[in-house]
């Protein structure tokens, strides 16, 4: 089973999983202030669960893509969107600041 790490904290969970649905289920929030109100609740449209991840994970999808591709989101920043992807390995968490973690300094 693959395992997940984030905010200092590393749990297990099956392989094909919804991120987003993982980091929720163990108590992991993934957005900053009020973007816990307005999110998408995981369509992919909000884009403000973006973070980085290293491990092993699906690509990106179309929705995805194009939701990183606006801004405040930029290509460049290697971010993902947690609701869009499948945990497929052991993976490392980063979540950014600002609204949509788009920002440059580690929250977790």
């Amino acid at each position: 089973m693959p395992k997940v790490t984030a905010q200092g904290k590393t749990f297990e969970c099956e392989s094909g999983s919804n991120l987003r649905k993982v980091l929720l289920d163990n108590g992991i929030d993934l957005h900053n202030g009020n973007a816990k109100i307005i999110n998408c609740r995981g369509i992919g449209t909000c884009g403000t669960c973006a973070i980085a991840i290293e491990g092993e994970v699906s690509k990106p999808n179309w929705k995805e893509n194009t939701r990183l591709g606006l801004p405040p989101h930029s290509s460049a920043n290697n971010r993902r969107l947690a609701c869009q992807v499948k945990v497929l390995g052991d993976v490392q968490v980063t979540k950014y600041d600002g609204f949509w973690g788009q920002g440059s300094e580690v929250v977790y």
